[in-house]
C-alpha cells in the first residue's frame, strides 16, 4: 500500500533490441514451419519408377497429412504410406480399393465388384491376374501406376489405414511438370 502523498517512481519500459526482435521472429517462424511440417503438410521426394508415368524419380510432392485422418481417402488418390513390411520406409502408391470393395485384376484390368474400372491416369499395363479379394474395414488396396515393376498390395497385402501418411496434393518440381492432384 502506498502512503498518501508519496511519490511513485515512473516505470520505464525497455524495448527489445532489433537483433532480439529479429531472432524472436525467426524462432517463431521456424517453430511454425516445424509444426506445419510435422502435422499438416510435408514435402516428399519420389524414389524409384513404380508410379511412372504419373510421377518420376526425383519429383517433389506436397503431401496433405491431415486430409486422410479427417476426410478419409478416395479411389485413385495418390498417397504416401508406410511400407507394411518396414514402416521406416515410405512408399507412394495409388488407392485402388476401399473398404467393402471386391478387388481383382483380369489380364491386367482393374475390376471392382467384378466390373472393369476405367483408369484415366494411364497406368503402365501388365497382363497379370489377381484373384478377387474383399477389402476389409480399416484397410485399402494400393497399386503403383507402373504395374509390371511396382511393389504394392499384390505383393505386401492390404494396407491398414493407420499406415497412410498423407495424400499427395501437388507436384512442384520439376517446374515443367507442376501439377495438382
Amino acid at each position: 500500500m502506498i502512503a498518501e502523498g508519496a511519490r511513485v517512481a515512473p516505470r520505464t519500459v525497455r524495448s527489445a533490441s532489433p537483433r532480439a526482435v529479429w531472432f524472436r521472429a525467426l524462432f517463431t517462424a521456424c517453430l511454425g514451419i516445424a509444426i506445419l511440417h510435422a502435422f499438416v503438410v510435408q514435402v516428399s521426394v519420389v524414389r524409384g519408377h513404380s508410379m511412372e508415368p504419373s510421377l518420376h524419380d526425383g519429383d517433389r510432392l506436397v503431401v496433405d497429412r491431415v486430409g486422410p485422418a479427417l476426410a478419409g481417402v478416395a479411389r485413385f488418390d495418390v498417397v504416401i504410406l508406410a511400407n507394411p513390411r518396414d514402416p521406416s520406409v515410405d512408399y507412394v502408391k495409388r488407392i485402388a480399393g476401399l473398404p467393402g470393395d471386391v478387388i481383382s485384376l483380369h489380364d491386367g484390368a482393374l475390376c471392382i465388384d467384378g466390373c472393369p474400372i476405367p483408369q484415366d491416369f494411364g497406368p503402365v499395363p501388365d497382363r497379370a491376374d489377381f484373384d478377387p479379394l474383399i477389402v476389409p474395414a480399416g484397410h485399402v488396396f494400393v497399386l503403383g501406376d507402373n504395374r509390371p515393376i511396382s511393389c504394392d498390395s499384390r505383393e505386401f497385402g492390404l494396407v491398414p489405414v493407420a499406415l497412410l501418411r498423407g495424400t499427395v496434393r501437388a507436384r512442384f518440381w520439376p517446374l515443367d511438370r507442376v501439377a495438382l492432384f
